[in-house]
Order: structure tokens, then C-alpha cells, then sequence
């Protein structure tokens, strides 16, 4: 191809970009069908000879449709993607202390992230005090279960029936049994290798397909915000708005800010490539509100354009998923102070350093899914005798905290992933240096399968 040739050809869209576009596009669809349909109003249209509802057919109907394709499509790769990526981590691994070694860094740095986090929002949250001479009254309930009790969670961890964890979902236990799996395979000689090598191949052909829902993800991101801005508004946040730009400014200073700073001190790297690189993952967990639905691109974000092993971020990445909770740990020690100054209540030190230890170890085996924030929220509520049903008054307003919260939760996973890959030197510092790692990837030709 000439010269000239190349330069007539048309320079696609990155992705990034796209799904960008498909997002502010969402956005704006919904908040103009908003409009349209003030109070939840429903509009009906004279098709032929056919009545079409509005709400029924596009925001019930296709939006929701595609939406929900969409979400069930990243939730269907979430288990395999995690146990062979992790069965291959560990395969590589030619001394099994050094699991024990990455396990300790980066469930060290998790906890350590979390309590940062909760901390920070409560001294913010009593600076400003959000809650005072709001003068509100709950008039509905928030029905609460039990949290489980540590050791119960430590119990928990280890499968019965590995087959209906996987089922389930149940990502703890998956980590376990392919950390078992794994070690097995390493240590099983040359029947092993051949395992080994099945799941190699394995992995290339599940990343494949990650890459395939990747490229239709401004779709599903474009549904499902339109069809969540035909509820969400200003008008919601009401008095609230105070409670809604606290928790936002503490979730952003948290990604932008605290993260940045232990990866350049941990590490040395330079912040504003991992901001830059983050922005896909980022996107994904803002638009599905869940860390768990996020996992396939957080993993190949962290090898494929930060640098960092497999053999690390399969463990690391599934495991943050899992116990790395700062976003939610920032909504809760906030929302702690908010509920305790509406009710009039007043919290000792005793009671802060009870909120920032319950939400921190609780942060342990709680499920990576939308609004599992609000049953952390009530347990923390109920250790220092503030009234459940105060989670009421800020329910309206934590969804899009939620979806917020979310992206603050995939950053620090990759943080992590990347700090523990540096100190047990297997990070690509070229890779993470190249801006244009893990672009080629992402590129997918439907209409030549084959090269």
C-alpha cells in the first residue's frame, strides 16, 4: 500500500472512544425520555394499526433487552475466565511459597487500602457534616440479614462441591479450588505439563472472547444508562445532594489521588499512564455497578496493557473482586455519619474506630454485585446502634454512588496487582510504558475470522 494509499484510509474509533460515546449518548437518551415522561407518565404511540407504549416497548423492552445481554454476557466468562487464568497463574509458579508470599502483599494492601478509605470519609463526612439540621424522618424500612461471622467466612471459603461454587458464582471458593488445581497440576510431572498446556490454550481462547464483548460493549453500555437515566435525575438527590457530593468527592480523591500516590512510592511509576490506562476498565464497572461483571477486562487491562503477569493478576485481580471494598467502605463511613446526624445521634471515638474496623474486615467475602453496599451499610449501622431504616434516606441516591464506587473498586485492584507484580519482578515495565499496549488486541475484524 502507498503512502497516499494509507493516508485515505480512515482511522478507526479506539474503543475507549467508543464506548465513551455510547455512554454520554445513553445518558442523554434517557434523561430527554425523562422529560418526555414526567412522573413516570407513560407515552403511547399509534404504529399501524398496533399501540406501542413508550416505557413498555424501548426502556422495558429494548433497552432493557440489550442491557441485560449485555450484563449476563460479562457474567457468563466471569468463572471461567477466573479459574483457568488462575489455574495457568499457578502452573507457572516454580515455588509454591511464593503464592503464600503474593497472597500476604496483597491481601495486606487491600485491608490497608480499605481502612485509608473509611477513615478519610469520616473525618471528611464530620468536617462538613452532611446531615446536620436536615431534620428528615425515615418513613420506610430496610430489611437487613445477618452478616456472617468470621469464622464462618474463613469456613466458607473451602468448596464442598467445587461444581456448584462454580454455579453459583461463589468467587472465593473458586480461588481456592483453582489454587488446589493448580498445585496439583505443577506437581503431577508430565501428566501435568499436558494439563498444563490445554489450559494455556484455554486462557488465549477465553481472552479472545473477552475481546469480542469488548468490541460490543458501547451497546450495552448506551442501554443500560439510558434505561437507568429514565428514573435518575437531579430532582432525586433533594436535600440529600450534600450527602450525594460527599461521598463523590472522597470516591474521586480516593482514585485519583490515594491510589496514585502508593503506586509512585511503592513502585516508582508514573500515575497519570495507570490513570490513562484504567479508563477502559473503569468505564465498564461505572456502567454494570459490579466488580465481579468487571473481572474479564480488569485482568486483561492489568497484563495486557499495564504489564503485569498472569501468573499475578489472575490471582490478584479475582481475589480484589472479591475483598477489596474501598469504594463501598468510603459510601459507608459517610453515610455512618450522615444517618448518626439526622437521627441526632452522637458517635464516640470508640464507635468510629468500631465503623472503620467492622467495614474493613467485612469487606472480606462480600459479594462483588450492584447494591451489596447497603447490607454492609446496615451491619455497620447496627455495631453502633444507629437505626437501620436510615438507609431509607439514601437509597435514591446510591445508585449512581454505586456505579461510582464500583470504578474506585477495579482501580484499586489493578493498583495492587501491579505493585505486587513489581516487588516479586514480574512486571513489564516496556509494556506499561507503551501507550498503545493492548490496543491491537482490542481490534476484531467480524467479517475475516481468520488472518
Amino acid at each position: 500500500m502507498t503512502k497516499t494509499e494509507n493516508s485515505l484510509t480512515p482511522k478507526k474509533t479506539s474503543l475507549t472512544t467508543r464506548i465513551i460515546i455510547g455512554m454520554v449518548a445513553g445518558i442523554v437518551l434517557g434523561t430527554f425520555l425523562q422529560w418526555l415522561m414526567p412522573n413516570g407518565q407513560d407515552l403511547v404511540f399509534n404504529v399501524l394499526l398496533f399501540e406501542v407504549s413508550l416505557q413498555s416497548f424501548l426502556v422495558d423492552g429494548v433497552f432493557e433487552v440489550i442491557g441485560q445481554i449485555f450484563m449476563a454476557s460479562l457474567r457468563m466468562l466471569v468463572v471461567p475466565l477466573v479459574f483457568v487464568s488462575l489455574v495457568c497463574g499457578v502452573c507457572s509458579l516454580q515455588d509454591t511459597t511464593k503464592l503464600g508470599r503474593i497472597g500476604g502483599k496483597a491481601i495486606g494492601l487491600y485491608l490497608l487500602t480499605t481502612a485509608i478509605a473509611i477513615s478519610f470519609a469520616i473525618f471528611i463526612a464530620i468536617i462538613i457534616g452532611p446531615g446536620e439540621g436536615v431534620g428528615m424522618s425515615a418513613n420506610s424500612s430496610f430489611t437487613t440479614r445477618e452478616a456472617p461471622s468470621l469464622a464462618q467466612v474463613i469456613i466458607q471459603m473451602f468448596p464442598t462441591n467445587p461444581f456448584e461454587a462454580f454455579a453459583q458464582g461463589n468467587m472465593l471458593q473458586i480461588i481456592v479450588f483453582a489454587l488446589l488445581f493448580g498445585i496439583a497440576i505443577a506437581l503431577s510431572g508430565k501428566a501435568g505439563e499436558r494439563i498444563a498446556s490445554i489450559f494455556e490454550d484455554l486462557s488465549e481462547v477465553i481472552m479472545r472472547l473477552v475481546t469480542i464483548l469488548m468490541n460490543l460493549a458501547p451497546y450495552g453500555v448506551f442501554a443500560l444508562l439510558a434505561s437507568l437515566f429514565t428514573t435518575v435525575s437531579l430532582e432525586t438527590f433533594g436535600n440529600l445532594i450534600v450527602y450525594f457530593l460527599v461521598v463523590l468527592a472522597v470516591l474521586l480523591i480516593h482514585a485519583l489521588v490515594t491510589y496514585p500516590v502508593i503506586l509512585k512510592l511503592l513502585t516508582g511509576l508514573n500515575p497519570v499512564i495507570f490513570l490513562k490506562k484504567m479508563r477502559d476498565a473503569a468505564i465498564f464497572a461505572f456502567s454494570t455497578a459490579s466488580s465481579n461483571a468487571t473481572i474479564p477486562v480488569t485482568l486483561e487491562t492489568s497484563t495486557k496493557k499495564m504489564g503485569v503477569d498472569n501468573s499475578i493478576a489472575s490471582f490478584t485481580v479475582p481475589l480484589g473482586a472479591t475483598i477489596n471494598m474501598d469504594g463501598t467502605a468510603i459510601m459507608q463511613g459517610v453515610a455512618t455519619v450522615f444517618i448518626a446526624q439526622v437521627f441526632s445521634q452522637d458517635l464516640t471515638l470508640a464507635d468510629y474506630v468500631t465503623v472503620i474496623l467492622t467495614a474493613t474486615l467485612a469487606s472480606i467475602g462480600t459479594a462483588g454485585v450492584p447494591g451489596v453496599g447497603l447490607i454492609m451499610l446496615a451491619m455497620v449501622l447496627d455495631q453502633v446502634g444507629l437505626p437501620v431504616e436510615g438507609i431509607a434516606l439514601i437509597i435514591g441516591v446510591d445508585r449512581l454512588l454505586d456505579m461510582t464506587r464500583t470504578a474506585v473498586n477495579v482501580t484499586g485492584d489493578s493498583m495492587v496487582s501491579i505493585v505486587v507484580a513489581k516487588s516479586e519482578q514480574q512486571f513489564n515495565n516496556e509494556m506499561f510504558l507503551d501507550e498503545n499496549a493492548g490496543n491491537k488486541i482490542e481490534e476484531i475484524d467480524f467479517h475475516h475470522l481468520k488472518d
